[in-house]
């Protein structure tokens, strides 16, 4: 049965459809019912709460750089429609 040594053939593991060893004995196997299965069991609750730790951790993190970066945008946007406007060059001293 099991897989004993020929010297002219290697190892024989059985014939066709009775390949291997015998059946294995004690396996336990378990179950459990369709109807005592929650594989959703608290994920709205856990999302909500998670995502709100997540956005408190990560919120210095990531508002500070859009604020600079939206004040120095419209600094920059101000400073271009004074330079271009009538009064600006006048102040920069461009002769027109």
């Amino acid at each position: 049965m099991g897989g004993h040594l020929d010297p002219k053939n290697g190892y024989f593991i059985g014939e066709w459809g009775h390949l291997g060893c015998p059946t294995p004995q004690r396996i336990a196997t378990y179950s459990l019912s369709p109807n005592r299965q929650r594989p959703l069991a608290g994920t709205l609750n856990a999302a909500i709460f998670n995502s709100f730790r997540r956005f408190r951790h990560q919120v210095l993190y990531v508002v500070p750089p859009f604020v600079a970066a939206y004040a120095i945008m419209n600094w920059g946007i101000e400073k271009n429609e004074y330079l271009n406007s009538k009064p600006g060059r006048l102040a920069e001293g461009a002769s027109e």
